[in-house]
């Protein structure tokens, strides 16, 4: 009888001779330890990769138990994490994926620090993160780094760690297209809303509309840049701003549909028509969007999809893909409907 060898699976104690180190050091890189030098930390994710050597975790997957991601979201009202969300979802179907959710708003699980935080996604076992929120930052991702969970941060507000993957939209184009559209139309005193100021995303869209202006030769007037949050309160305190200058813009471009629809809001109880007194322009191109009364002209970002490739991303790290890029950035394009129309004095 004819014995066939089979390759033993890789140990720690493996690992540790491939790194010239010992096994309780390989051990503290699995689990994210910060006491570990950089260097022998980069020996060992080498010795890692070299010898093929699978976590606990990996090999549960391997396995075939059904993988769990985490999806951290700030809230649940926004039309845009809805949607993201549906993406997500629909793909965890196809993937045979559970999918847990985390809204920080909602739970306490934010006031963890990172290392704790981290370390209890290794000890339950899930299979990676994908992020929708702004409440994470370098500390929090770096911590899932060093223990090797894969995250995803969707359209993230600031820049996240060059070793992090983040899926968003074509933010510049888009804002670009959005004041061109209303330049086209014959304006020339164009506002801009935005969100937070520092927000990576943010930035982008200003640098848009900002680009589309001086294409036209039209200055940048800084009085109608106005920097806020991506919420309707911002749309509703963006328009009292405008309105107390003297001399009203004659169109906005908002950075969020959500602020968009504060601006339809506060119109209305101003006594301002849109688009025949001013005309609106979004950004994201959700269902509110086309529900809202006049139906909003907005840059569509694809929601759907971007919630789709994280997870794709996600399961793509977790079975140890190489992946060709850490940012991952899809296509917006404009959709006009009835809230935008040229200015009153040349309306004809």
């Amino acid at each position: 009888m004819t014995v066939v060898d089979r390759p033993l699976k890789p140990t720690l104690a493996a690992v540790a001779r491939e790194a010239g180190v010992s096994a309780p050091t390989v051990s503290k890189v699995l689990n994210g330890r910060e006491d570990v030098a950089a260097g022998t930390r980069a020996r060992v994710l080498e010795a890692l990769e070299h010898t093929g050597y699978k976590s606990p975790l990996q090999r549960k997957n391997a396995a075939g138990r059904t993988t769990v991601v985490e999806v951290v979201l700030d809230a649940l009202q926004s039309a845009y994490v809805v949607e993201v969300l549906s993406g997500v979802l629909e793909y965890a179907a196809v993937a045979d994926v559970e999918i847990l959710l985390n809204v920080t708003g909602l739970q306490q699980a934010s006031v963890l620090s990172p290392e704790r935080r981290a370390q209890r996604m290794v000890d339950e076992g899930r299979g990676g993160m994908i992020v929708v929120t702004s409440a994470f930052g370098s500390a929090q991702l770096d911590a899932f780094h060093r223990r090797q969970i894969p995250v995803v941060v969707i359209d993230p507000l600031n820049p996240p760690p060059g070793d992090v993957v983040s899926v968003g939209a074509s933010n510049w184009a888009g804002g670009k297209a959005a004041t061109a559209h209303l330049l086209d139309l014959g304006h020339r005193r164009i506002a801009y809303l935005g969100g937070p100021e520092a927000a990576e995303c943010n930035q982008a869209r200003l640098h848009g509309y900002m680009a589309a202006l001086m294409a036209k030769g039209v200055p940048v007037d800084e009085e109608l840049i106005l920097q806020g949050r991506f919420r309707t309160e911002s749309g509703v305190e963006g328009l009292r701003a405008l309105m107390r200058l003297g001399r009203m813009p004659t169109a906005i471009f908002a950075a969020s549909d959500s602020i968009a629809l504060g601006v339809l809001a506060e119109s209305r109880r101003q006594g301002i028509r849109i688009p025949e007194d001013l005309s609106l322009v979004g950004f994201d191109g959700t269902y509110q969007a086309e529900e809202s009364v006049p139906a909003l002209t907005s840059v569509a970002q694809p929601l759907h999809e971007m919630g789709r490739a994280a997870l794709r991303f996600v399961l793509r790290q977790l079975h140890g893909d190489e992946l060709d890029s850490r940012r991952v950035e899809l296509a917006t394009h404009l959709v006009v409907r009835e809230s935008t129309a040229p200015p009153a004095a040349q309306a004809v």
